[in-house]
């Protein structure tokens, strides 16, 4: 569930609704909707795009580190 709670913070982070993060990922905001309710497993494509717009690793959206930044630029 880390992985879910996170993609949702990073977002409200960044003041962005679900519609918007939905438009850059090329879904629906109710899929993506339910990639933050933990009802649906996030794709790998979907999963690497979301690390990307957020300037973090994939690690740190499924929970394997605390380490927010990436440690490449």
């Amino acid at each position: 569930m880390m992985m879910y709670r996170r993609i949702r913070d990073l977002r409200e982070d960044a003041d962005l609704t679900q519609e918007k993060v939905a438009k850059v990922l090329s879904c629906s905001r109710r899929a993506y909707c339910s990639y933050e309710l933990g009802q649906r497993d996030i794709p790998t494509d979907i999963l690497i795009r979301l690390a990307r717009f957020h300037n973090t690793t994939t690690d740190y959206l499924l929970g394997l580190t605390n380490e927010r930044e990436r440690p490449w630029k």
